[in-house]
């Protein structure tokens, strides 16, 4: 897939991955790029700004994605403002932070949510963008976490719809085939407010440190490494299924 020309649709584009990930293409040539959000209206706004000053067509669409009918409208408002989408990035995501020892904290609403929002979703934008997709022979990367990988993370339960969104990866990837590739990034832990918030930017900076020490390439992820992935796998043309582990090599001494 050519990034230079091309239309691509961002979920959860305002802030942090997401919106690495919207800067990486804008700088790439892509003709117009649509930054989805749910919550975060004036991080979309900016980040749209930001890219128009790079010369890239830009939009914010509100929709939450674990909402098929809100994912449907956005789709068709999307082709009929572009007329075609050749990238869809699927990095809309949440949890709630829960111990894994806490088995009655993981309550019936925080695995709907969890569930809903970062497995759902990803399957919401997919079918709904497919014609276009295939119309366009494109591309789709979800973003999903090494917590679908090992066991850690926030919570059990983000781990288990990361480790659903990974297989779900694979399994659009036989569905969506030949005409779409399909394919996943894992990162450990990055520098964004979805972390520094919880804990403060002196515990992060900390913890980091630590996991540092653990990696072999000694350094914390920042957003745009793992928008670096996401841009290399949109363009892999012989890829599809596959997830990209990011973080350091930290996940080889687990």
């Amino acid at each position: 897939m050519d990034i230079n020309g091309s239309v691509a649709v961002i979920t959860g584009g305002g802030t942090g991955i997401g919106a690495a990930v919207a800067e990486r293409l804008a700088a790439r040539g892509a003709a117009a790029v649509v930054v989805n959000y749910s919550r975060s209206a004036d991080e979309a706004r900016a980040t749209v700004s930001r890219l128009e000053s790079m010369g890239c067509k830009a939009s914010a669409v509100a929709a939450d994605v674990s909402d098929d009918a809100a994912v449907r409208r956005m789709a068709e408002r999307v082709l009929a403002d572009h007329g075609r989408v050749d990238a869809l990035v699927c990095n809309a995501g949440t949890t709630t932070w829960v111990p894994f020892p806490d088995l009655e904290g993981l309550t019936d609403e925080v695995w709907r949510r969890l569930l809903g929002v970062n497995l759902m979703g990803p399957f919401y934008c997919a079918r709904a963008f497919a014609p276009a997709l295939r119309a366009s022979r494109g591309a789709v990367v979800n973003v999903a976490s090494i917590a679908g990988l090992q066991a850690t993370g926030s919570s059990i339960a983000y781990g288990v719809s990361k480790a659903a969104l990974i297989h779900l990866t694979r399994d659009l990837a036989v569905a969506l085939g030949p005409e779409v590739r399909v394919n996943a990034v894992a990162p450990g832990i990055v520098a964004t407010r979805w972390h520094i918030d919880r804990v403060g930017e002196q515990v992060f900076s900390e913890m980091a440190a630590k996991e540092e020490l653990k990696a072999p390439l000694r350094r914390t992820a920042q957003p745009d490494h793992i928008a670096q992935m996401v841009t290399g796998l949109l363009e892999a043309d012989l890829v599809t299924g596959e997830v990209l582990i990011g973080d350091g090599g930290r996940h080889l001494g687990y």
